[in-house]
């Protein structure tokens, strides 16, 4: 006699097959979303177009070395492409950077128009600002710490709780306002917008 054997509740193979199996349909939307022909991208990839489509149908089981050029492309993280099942754990590990003279976390998993990011300034004095610009606008929100900011004319200082928005066409620096280090959470578009600073200029701040 055959013995059959159930699938357990939160069996990780049932979970895995479930993911493979709308891998496909995911593909598929993806290329539609960007307006991907598959003779364009079976030419970009190296993937001919028949597996592609066999791919995308559920005909073809997906590998890595299949996902991985796809990926690519459509400038996907692979576990979001193929929509990888949870594994229990809701924690999401941050690998901070080393900026030189600052700790740069990236709070956004993938490329986009819109990047967030927590930044770690050392205290003491970076010396004299020297204010850069380049394409975009950024907001600043001072977790810990004293901000200098510098934007165009106005030379700011900013507390906890205190925020900030540039046009960053505009020259601009920060840096700590003191011997104590600070924490901020920065968001950065490329798109150019008017500047709006939501901060008293020191002249202007209590006690000053």
């Amino acid at each position: 006699m055959e013995h059959q054997h159930d699938t357990l509740p939160g069996d990780p193979s049932s979970a895995i097959d479930r993911a493979l199996t709308e891998v496909g349909p995911r593909l598929r939307k993806l290329r539609a979303e960007r307006g991907i022909t598959l003779g364009a991208l079976a030419e970009t990839t190296g993937i001919s177009k028949s597996t592609l489509s066999r791919l995308e149908s559920g005909q073809r089981r997906p590998s890595l070395e299949l996902l991985l050029p796809l990926a690519q492309v459509y400038q996907v993280p692979l576990d979001e492409m193929v929509g990888a099942p949870e594994v229990g754990d809701p924690r999401v590990r941050l690998t901070p950077r080393d900026g030189g003279d600052r700790t740069v976390i990236p709070l956004t998993r993938h490329p986009g128009p819109l990047q967030a990011w927590k930044t770690i300034l050392p205290g003491g004095s970076r010396g004299e600002p020297n204010p850069v610009t380049h394409e975009g606008y950024e907001w600043l929100y001072v977790l810990a710490g004293r901000l200098r900011l510098v934007v165009g004319d106005h030379d700011l200082e900013l507390s906890p709780g205190e925020a900030a928005e540039f046009d960053t066409r505009l020259p601009h620096w920060f840096g700590p306002a003191g011997e104590q280090p600070v924490e901020l959470l920065s968001l950065f578009g490329r798109q150019g917008e008017r500047f709006h600073l939501r901060a008293a200029p020191k002249s202007r701040r209590p006690g000053r």
